[in-house]
């Protein structure tokens, strides 16, 4: 068992349970039956002993968050794009279509043996670990830690706002040029902004929006959450909305920026990756059609 956050409860804390708390200080566990499921593992921990998650937390209580090192991933042969590494992290470029890690196989944990190389730090993880998480029809940047330390630390930015990061996405309607949306998520306080970047004609929906979605909390499934909430559902949205769903083309949503400071250099990074060929060739699609159709009529 290996330390990945601690954190004292302030004191202007209380009347909130154990699981609804750990949900804004945990972000990597977004979900509440994920950590409904930790705490009963025993990896949440309250002044170092195991309690349920109705737990009353109080003013001054230590939270450990804790890796139990029970089941090792199995290693998945797949090619993984590396966008950074050094011996205490690394950043991927997430492909669509795979989960970041749970109870099957082909997830990016498992990717990760055989595509990440252990530090040589003295507080080297016995493999490296997703530090947040991408929805498994979501693409781009996801950090990895590969340190104790590096868990540690990147987790405490994620709780403190200090981690930002800018998806690329491509919304049904004409979208206003910017706004926030603040709609709460599973009862728990989210934010995200948004900036439209252009407008492209569509004959499905009379209007396309290529947007930047900036996320400032982390909870699960948020842009989709936000975007089909104010009537803007992302294109390829299954769950949310009624956005088209184009057949084969998955999800028009990718995390293509993300700042940070790095927990040993203590600089500043700022990594960007270039968007995803699907979504010129989309808009650009969508353009000629429309302009066919009503260059004929």
């Amino acid at each position: 068992m290996f330390l990945i956050k601690e954190h004292i409860v302030p004191n202007n804390i209380s009347n909130i349970r154990l699981i609804d708390y750990c949900l804004l200080i945990f972000p990597s566990i977004p979900s509440r039956s994920g950590m409904k499921k930790a705490i009963k593992r025993g990896e949440i921990l309250v002044n170092d002993e195991i309690v349920k998650d109705g737990f009353w937390i109080k003013p001054d209580h230590v939270i450990k968050l804790v890796d139990l090192e029970y089941n090792a991933p199995k290693p998945l042969d797949i090619r993984l794009d590396i966008i950074f590494e050094d011996e205490y992290l690394a950043i991927i470029n997430k492909p669509p279509g795979i989960e970041v890690s749970g109870n099957k196989y082909s997830t990016i944990q498992n990717a990760l043996i055989s595509n990440i190389s252990i530090s040589n730090e003295p507080d080297a993880l016995k493999w490296a670990r997703p530090v947040h998480r991408l929805d498994r029809p979501t693409s781009g940047l996801l950090l990895v830690a590969k340190t104790a330390g590096a868990l540690m630390n990147l987790g405490q930015q994620f709780e403190n706002r200090i981690i930002k990061k800018t998806y690329l996405a491509i919304v049904a309607g004409c979208i206003p040029i910017e706004g926030e949306v603040t709609k709460k998520i599973d009862e728990q306080p989210a934010i995200s902004s948004y900036k439209r970047i252009s407008l492209n004609r569509s004959i499905k929906t009379s209007w396309l929006s290529l947007v930047h979605l900036y996320p400032e909390t982390g909870r699960t499934h948020q842009l989709r959450i936000h975007m089909a909430s104010i009537g803007y559902p992302i294109v390829g949205e299954k769950k949310y909305g009624e956005g088209p769903v184009l057949k084969g083309k998955g999800l028009f949503l990718s995390a293509i920026g993300l700042s940070f400071i790095h927990p040993n250099t203590k600089k500043n990074l700022n990594i960007k990756i270039t968007p995803p060929t699907k979504f010129s060739s989309f808009l650009k699609k969508e353009n000629q059609n429309w302009e066919k159709l009503y260059r004929n009529s």
